[in-house]
């Protein structure tokens, strides 16, 4: 059951597709107080788990720390921050009670879950307008699937998205690209997508092409299809401030962009220098930017990625006027009064900077809004404005998109990656554990930059993190300019490569039949240990293993020289793993924990008593895959129901998508 609470004048994010009444009273859990500000408190048990938050820091469990959702630009993911890309205020507790809650606001909002006090959960907003909506069911799972059910369907990608793509800020050049098509080809290493970053475009102009290096575009991306290759090109939030550019012609004329208190279009530096940000949350404005995705669809593009849509900002014109002004006074002291840190935090301090987020405005059915107000609404009607503008321009396909920055709400129209991760061992385990918490506010389509995007990875690190990989529903090796090459190709013994990404492919008619089952029926891909084995108090707690599906559970080894690691089992289970000779090893294991070694070209994965998994031949790309001729591998009399349809278009309620596969 779901109840609403409305308090001061909630702006409309459209988070939730399903009208609820709005309840009389309180609600029936802890204290909320409206006097400054909006706060609600509750008294923990001692035993009680915090679920939520989507993508956010730290552990499965929330509880001992503090977190903001802010939409931040911020490429360190260290333990200390409390904010990251996304916000998706979502909070599930079990214990002594049981329910959910989801705070409805699009400013930044505080989760102090036990971090003041560490009985105490204190949710604060600045302002007394959001909606609250309590969720009270049988246990965390159920809370899930009613919110679920609310929010909509979660988008849903092409089938060839589930294959392996290959990422790097770098590639600049049509060589670049078909260097990393023949690295992979030519070694066999399976792949369906090469991403390309900002260095596409001209003068990293939005819906450009670099008119040196991408001469005759179309031709070039039927080349690479013509390898089963897709090209997926990155879309900024900024657009470049320059005369000409039709782009920014057309914005500045329509009033498109978001402008100042004034009504002059506002002015932040990003990739491109002075750019200013299409008001996205207008919707005149979200569909002439949505449409002018048609520039590079109609060169053959099947998918992009939306970044920068905090929006970053480097710095505004505001800020640099300002740190200049300093700069000029601390150059004429003479006395010592302007201290050097002041001027390096003036500097630090000018990226994404608070106050020029209090300095521009959105246009909102005719009302002006100040953007800090909404500002976790940004990335997600970015990629609104595109997911609305291809219905409009195929409807009946699907293409590939995903987005760094987003809100509950988003995930209609997108997935995310995690982004700027560092190639570190601590992210594999983070990436583990936000997977679930995405899952729960709706984004199943989900992955990090496997080997790290920043610092330079190591042979080992990769291959474990693409070992996780094969698992999360988007699969991408992604690393920034400047760090050392990750393409698969570049390492010694690429056989390894080649057997790991392999694993990936002989499991996707499983791991998409299992995704789809999950985004047609408002369920999870992923579900923490304690979702499904709830009375087992070792498994509640459990956190570095996850239930993929209804059918297995992963296990993944994220340590330095690990030969293997510690499992627990809360029931029988079998031991499978993928071997580099193309053999699967197979072994029951009891209730309890084992100790089990997984060599690093190796894929290890758990199949649930009495169920079994269909895993196919490996092959090159998506479309070679071949789903008529699969064997199962679990327990004897198992059976399994295969979702398979042709992976383009959208008609997923054909019963002829489902058929039982018995071992």
């Amino acid at each position: 059951m779901i109840k609403k609470y409305v308090y001061g004048e909630p702006f409309e994010t459209e988070a939730l597709t399903e009208n609820i009444e709005t309840a009389e009273g309180i609600p029936g859990y802890g204290e909320i107080c409206t006097d400054n500000g909006f706060s609600f408190t509750y008294i923990m048990d001692e035993e009680d788990i915090v679920y939520g938050l989507g993508e956010s820091n730290r552990g499965i469990n929330k509880r001992g720390f503090i977190y903001t959702s802010n939409c931040t630009d911020d490429p360190e993911h260290t333990e200390d921050k409390h904010s990251l890309y996304g916000a998706h205020n979502l909070i599930i507790v079990s214990g002594k009670e049981t329910f959910g809650m989801f705070f409805d606001y699009p400013a930044a909002i505080t989760f102090d879950i036990g971090y003041t006090r560490m009985d105490t959960m204190k949710v604060t907003c600045e302002n007394v307008d959001l909606k609250l909506y309590v969720i009270e069911g049988e246990s965390p799972y159920d809370i899930v699937k009613q919110f679920r059910h609310v929010i909509g369907r979660s988008y849903i990608p092409p089938k060839f998205a589930f294959g392996f793509g290959q990422s790097r800020w770098g590639y600049t050049t049509k060589e670049d690209f078909r260097k990393v098509a023949a690295g992979y080809r030519e070694n066999h290493i399976p792949i369906d997508m090469i991403y390309m970053d900002i260095d596409y475009m001209q003068s990293y102009k939005d819906f450009t092409l670099n008119e040196e290096n991408f001469q005759d575009f179309p031709e070039f991306v039927k080349e690479l299809k013509d390898q089963d290759i897709r090209l997926i090109p990155i879309i900024d939030a900024g657009v470049k401030v320059e005369p000409g550019y039709d782009v920014y012609e057309e914005g500045v004329k329509n009033r498109y962009f978001c402008q100042r208190e004034d009504g002059s279009d506002f002015v932040a530096a990003v990739w491109p220098g002075d750019t200013h940000f299409p008001d996205v949350l207008n919707k005149d404005a979200r569909k002439w930017f949505g449409d002018k995705y048609r520039f590079l669809i109609e060169k053959g593009i099947d998918g992009f990625w939306n970044d920068m849509n905090e929006p970053a900002i480097f710095y505004s014109t505001e800020g640099m006027k300002e740190i200049k002004e300093l700069a000029g006074e601390f150059a004429k002291d003479t006395e010592g009064k302007i201290h050097i840190w002041k001027m390096q935090d003036a500097l630090r301090n000018s990226a994404n900077n608070p106050e020029d987020y209090r300095r521009f405005y959105h246009n909102v059915d005719g009302k002006k809004i100040r953007h800090d107000k909404v500002h976790n609404l940004f990335g997600y009607n970015m990629t609104r404005a595109a997911g609305e503008a291809f219905e409009r321009i195929d409807p009946e396909k699907r293409f590939l998109m995903f987005s760094r920055s987003s809100y509950i709400g988003m995930h209609r129209y997108g997935g995310i990656w995690t982004g700027d991760n560092k190639s570190w061992w601590a992210h594999i385990l983070l990436n583990l554990k936000m997977m679930p918490s995405l899952n729960m506010c709706g984004f199943l389509y989900a992955g990090a930059d496997l080997g790290g995007f920043g610092a330079d990875t190591t042979r080992e690190l990769l291959l474990r993190f693409l070992a996780l990989g094969v698992f999360t529903p988007l699969m991408r090796d992604h690393t920034a300019i400047g760090t050392r090459e990750q393409e698969c190709y570049q390492f010694e013994n690429v056989e390894d490569f080649r057997h790991v990404i392999g694993v990936r492919y002989r499991l996707v008619p499983y791991l998409y039949s299992e995704y789809m089952k999950a985004a047609l029926n408002d369920d999870m891909y992923f579900r923490p240990m304690g979702f499904v084995y709830p009375e087992d108090k070792i498994a509640v707690h459990v956190e570095d293993q996850l239930l993929l599906g209804n059918e297995i559970m992963i296990a993944p080894v994220y340590e330095q020289n690990a030969r293997g690691r510690y499992v627990y089992l809360p029931e029988e289970m079998k031991f499978v793993k993928f071997l580099p000779d193309g053999t699967i090893a197979e072994e029951i294991l009891e209730k309890g924990v084992h100790y089990v070694e997984v060599a690093l070209n190796e894929i290890p994965l758990f199949i649930r008593k009495g169920k079994c998994i269909p895993v196919a031949e490996a092959a090159e790309c998506v479309a070679a895959l071949d789903t008529e001729n699969m064997q199962l591998l679990g327990y004897e009399g198992a059976e399994y129901t295969l979702y398979e349809d042709d992976g383009v278009h959208k008609d997923y309620d054909r019963e002829d998508n489902y058929r039982v596969l018995k071992k």
